[in-house]
């Protein structure tokens, strides 16, 4: 529940507040444009789909067809390939925001958010703004956070620590031994990217990985 104060003003806000500018949040204010239906859009970051283009690294694609994650009532252009890249998405759903003039309010961090029972409104709060609604959408993702496990001897480590989140290329890899914990998409993607600048991974796996799991990573 929120915690608010009295004297605080509240901007009522005629459709749903849609909490997250990402993919989800988009499409739910594009929806619901599309019949009419105005909405606000919250975004803690500076841009939409954030996490594509602040965290992604630079060879991800989508790992599945694109016919089957594309955003409602538009889909992506027909020149496009069947696992469109990073520069692709964000193109793609820049425009898609732009066709459905959804225009969200970024660099808002949302404090807190309560149900007032009485009323039967949402009191939505942020940094710089009050705000109120009958409806709430929280879109903000399931890994807007990075996991980072505790691994002993990484205090002492004199090498490079770096998250998947905060992995770029392997420009600066080059040549070097890369350890990659993880055989998920993530993991096999950067490894993958590390061989192709000239670097030398190491995947570290806690389970057995699929030859066909390795095999579908070089058919995409």
């Amino acid at each position: 529940m929120g915690s608010f104060g009295r004297d605080e003003v509240f901007t009522k806000v005629e459709g749903p507040i849609i909490v997250g500018g990402g993919p989800s949040g988009i499409a739910v204010a594009a929806c619901l444009k599309h019949d009419g239906i105005p909405s606000l859009v919250l975004e803690r970051n500076d841009c939409i789909a954030s996490l594509w283009q602040h965290k992604a690294y630079d060879c991800v694609k989508l790992h599945i067809p694109k016919e089957l994650c594309e955003l409602p009532l538009l889909g992506y252009p027909k020149s496009y390939p069947k696992y469109p890249t990073k520069s692709q998405f964000i193109s793609y759903i820049t425009s898609y925001a732009d066709h459905f003039g959804v225009k969200p309010l970024f660099n808002q961090t949302v404090e807190s958010a309560g149900f007032e029972l009485e009323r039967g409104v949402w009191r939505v709060k942020t940094q710089d703004g009050c705000y109120e609604s009958r409806w709430l959408v929280v879109a903000s993702g399931e890994n807007a956070e990075p996991l980072v496990p505790k691994i002993p001897g990484t205090e002492v480590f004199e090498g490079t620590l770096v998250h998947a989140s905060e992995y770029k290329n392997g420009d600066e890899f080059r040549g070097k031994k890369v350890v990659v914990i993880g055989c998920g998409n993530s993991g096999m993607e950067i490894s993958l990217d590390l061989c192709n600048h000239e670097s030398i991974p190491f995947m570290v796996v806690r389970n057995s990985v699929s030859y066909y799991d390795v095999i579908s990573l070089y058919c995409v």
